[in-house]
């Protein structure tokens, strides 16, 4: 039996149109929205809180944690707010909840005067400095993982989690699955594709999230139960869970947010086919930077993504079989046959009225 979920972040525009990251919105400002929302008892134990009870709920603030000397939390910086899904047993279910947590997201927000705007990678600010700078026990902790030295880039990027499980695989074969993922990964991405504003201008490409973070942030994640079982790598393939419902999880972190959840719907179905597909040999425990960077660049206009994403489509589709989540591809299916993604129609959009923000108010 195969389980779900997703965690998908949002950015926003504040009531002024402005882009709302770090160095526009304090805490407080996402915070009163969070407030507003429903808290469901029954997520619980499944869905992580945390040290700090940030993440109380199915929304949280999702921004840099700063601390004391002495290691006291004193500010979260935000970014955004990320929405994550309960565990599900199909993937309609997933995007059905993912759909209505969204709606209330927005009906609360527009309340404070934010809307909510699809993109994946900040279009004005290439990257975060602490401020004030990192103190002894931050630098300390970050220099335990490595991942984590990485803060610049994931607090100026938006891309979804997208989870996935099966009900008794042994750890070997999951670990497997995360090293297929990692590989196939520079043709799996491009289908999701948002980020081709970079400092305020176009950027000569269609996902700058993707040629910027890739090699330096994991494309997938697997979740074991044992130190043992941890294969050293950075970035990080695996990590010890942190709840008994993240041992054997997957957590594929390569794509860029869509605004249509249809496509977060293929995307599950083309990684619980490629988890079924016993055909593609390819294997990595890190991702390919230049790989990815050329993806990123020219998506499925570069013939060697093009083909191989229709190999991965292909593989996936055959292991479904009868499965009737086979149609849950079909989105994926009509972005290859035009080889254009939602960074190609902002793009249009841009040229056509010649500001980020009004091309982000196309959005969602």
């Amino acid at each position: 039996m195969f389980y779900f979920g997703i965690e998908h972040e949002v950015a926003f525009l504040n009531k002024e149109g402005k882009f709302a990251d770090f160095s526009q919105t304090k805490f407080n400002d996402f915070s009163q929205i969070i407030e507003q929302l429903p808290t469901y008892e029954s997520d619980y134990p499944q869905l992580r809180v945390g040290d700090a009870g940030i993440k109380a709920k199915r929304w949280y603030i999702e921004g840099f944690e700063r601390f004391s000397d002495s290691g006291t939390l004193v500010e979260c910086v935000p970014k955004g707010i990320e929405i994550r899904t309960s565990i599900h047993s199909d993937i309609q279910g997933a995007i059905a909840q993912l759909s209505e947590s969204f709606r209330l997201l927005r009906e609360v927000a527009a309340q404070f005067g934010f809307s909510p705007v699809l993109i994946s990678f900040n279009p004005y600010r290439a990257a975060f400095e602490p401020e004030p700078p990192l103190n002894d026990y931050e630098i300390k902790e970050l220099q335990a993982y490595p991942d984590e030295q990485t803060a610049n880039i994931y607090m100026a990027s938006y891309g979804p989690d997208l989870n996935i499980s099966v009900k008794d695989n042994k750890i070997e074969n999951v670990i497997d699955i995360g090293k297929k993922l990692t590989y196939y990964s520079p043709y799996i991405v491009p289908f999701s594709y948002s980020s081709p504003f970079y400092q305020g201008k176009l950027w000569q490409g269609l996902s700058v999230r993707t040629f910027i973070r890739t090699g330096k942030r994991s494309a997938a994640l697997v979740f074991v139960e044992k130190q043992e079982e941890i294969i050293k790598s950075v970035p990080s393939l695996t990590k010890i869970a942190r709840i008994p419902m993240e041992v054997g999880r997957i957590e594929f972190k390569a794509c860029d947010s869509c605004d249509d959840f249809s496509i977060y719907a293929g995307l599950l179905a083309l990684l619980k086919g490629l988890v079924l597909d016993e055909s593609l040999p390819g294997r990595a425990t890190v991702p390919d930077a230049e790989l990815h960077q050329k993806s990123a660049q020219f998506g499925f206009e570069n013939e060697e993504i093009f083909g191989n994403a229709t190999q991965v489509l292909q593989a996936a589709e055959l292991a479904l079989k009868d499965d009737p989540d086979i149609e849950l591809l079909t989105p994926l299916k009509l972005i290859l046959e035009k080889r254009e993604a939602r960074a190609n129609e902002l793009i249009k959009i841009f040229q056509e009225l010649g500001s980020i923000e009004d091309t982000l108010r196309q959005t969602y």
